[in-house]
């Protein structure tokens, strides 16, 4: 039985087949999937709470993604913290830092993670955070901003060992993706197979980045299964343990 953490299945790439994909994922042993809430930002932030009252199988998140941080209002903010309260949302996310496209300005993102770290404290939820070209950064805001005895997930994890060990060191868990299957992701692997077992998460950031040998096709959550057997391959376990480890790390983590 696997959890795929972190899945973007109100994409509209899913409008024509979205209840096949789901049904192909359950049939594979995936028991739950996590609806990310960011969508297409703000005003909306309901597009996982959409799918998780729809699915039983869905949890949600709710956040604003940093390219939609410039989309922020107070009463925006507002509205996340009230949202927080439904019962089927886990985590705040995916939130966090994004200097490769800059699509809002860095000091509006600062500002945006800022507040919703400050939401997701007073929750009481962890954080699921989203980080490219800006790891500084987003590990010294955690580092300034953060308690972590809330817990956290770095979705899609791409760093190194030394990466790693920041994360693990304020209490995240990571999360790995179809990139850990890449030939050349030789730096993430090895983060994989160091991790403590007790903090490994997986995902697929469907429709994105699907795993070898579906790389270059649209993600689904079925796919994570290939994923789980690279896991299980780097770190010289049985795949029933990276599915039962990786199952009871995320259970432990959003009490559910």
């Amino acid at each position: 039985m696997l959890i795929d953490s972190h899945c973007h299945l109100d994409s509209d790439q899913f409008d024509a087949d979205r209840e096949a994909v789901i049904q192909r994922a359950l049939a594979v042993g995936v028991q739950q999937m996590v609806a990310i809430g960011t969508g297409n930002g703000p005003p909306d932030l309901e597009a996982g709470i959409r799918l998780a009252d729809k699915y039983e199988h869905f949890y949600a998140t709710v956040g604003i993604h940093p390219h939609d941080a410039s989309k922020s209002t107070p009463e925006i903010l507002q509205h996340l913290a009230h949202l927080t309260n439904h019962p089927k949302v886990i985590a705040i996310g995916e939130i966090g830092l994004d200097y490769h496209y800059d699509f809002s300005p860095r000091e509006m993102q600062h500002a945006v993670f800022i507040a919703q770290l400050k939401i997701a404290e007073a929750a009481k939820k962890p954080i699921v955070i989203h980080t490219r070209e800006a790891w500084d950064d987003t590990i010294s805001l955690l580092r300034e901003n953060w308690n972590p005895q809330h817990g956290g997930i770095m979705h899609c994890f791409s760093g190194g060992p030394k990466e790693a060990q920041q994360a693990l060191d304020l209490g995240f868990y990571l999360s790995f993706g179809g990139i850990v299957t890449f030939p050349k992701a030789l730096e993430i692997q090895e983060s994989a197979r160091a991790c403590p077992a007790g903090r490994i998460l997986i995902e697929t950031d469907a429709p994105y980045l699907a795993p070898v040998p579906k790389r270059g096709k649209r993600n689904e959550p079925a796919y994570i299964v290939e994923t789980a057997k690279k896991l299980a391959q780097l770190r010289g376990v049985p795949l029933d343990e990276i599915a039962e480890t990786t199952t009871a790390n995320f259970r432990h983590l959003t009490n559910t």
